[in-house]
């Protein structure tokens, strides 16, 4: 079995994702299978948990741990969310990072060309995707936002008001995507996109 992502771990108050039409349960927001635990801490992801991930297993040092639960039972959240549909991680060196994640036997499928030296490599972790940027300044590789799927966008945006960026195209083709802005106070970067 391929690691396959269980949990991510993040800094933001939950009643700012309640606020936003998030359903919470324990502190919990289940969405697409993926647990979202908010800890209130500040801010930005802490760490994630992964299913069939090797104990001990180099994962260039972003914070992670090994689950064995299974996938949280589904919710409906107000703001339409029924996926995750990307994990983005940051590295200041992008060919060590994606080296030792594709050595913990993540499911590597593609790398892009992202401009000025920067590149994107994209591996399935069951229900969603990690996004590996790099090169990125910093000392070590992090955790740094998520794309969630929601299945109305322009419904979203009614909700959200202000506190949602202008709807666009996406880089996929088909899609459209929007960024939740900083004064949601979510903790961490957080992207709304049209199912796939």
């Amino acid at each position: 079995m391929r690691p396959e992502l269980d949990e991510l771990v993040l800094g933001g108050a939950p009643e700012a994702w309640e606020a936003l039409g998030f359903t919470l349960v324990g502190g919990v927001a289940p969405i697409g299978g993926v647990r979202i635990r908010l800890n209130g801490s500040g801010g930005g992801i802490s760490g994630w948990s992964l299913r069939g991930l090797a104990r001990g297993a180099d994962l260039d040092g972003l914070p992670s741990s090994v689950s064995e639960a299974p996938p949280p039972e589904p919710v409906t959240h107000a703001v339409g969310a029924v996926a995750v549909d990307h994990v983005v991680a940051l590295t200041p060196d992008f060919d060590r990072t994606a080296g030792k994640l594709g050595a913990a036997g993540f499911d590597y499928r593609s790398t892009r060309d992202a401009g000025s030296g920067f590149r994107q490599a994209f591996f399935v972790l069951g229900p969603c995707l990690l996004e590996l940027g790099g090169p990125a300044e910093g000392r070590r590789p992090w955790l740094w936002g998520l794309t969630l799927v929601v299945e109305d966008i322009d419904a979203a945006a009614a909700r959200l008001g202000d506190l949602l960026g202008r709807v666009k195209d996406a880089v996929q083709p088909g899609r459209r995507i929007a960024t939740v802005r900083r004064e949601a106070s979510l903790g961490v970067p957080v992207a709304l996109i049209t199912p796939r």
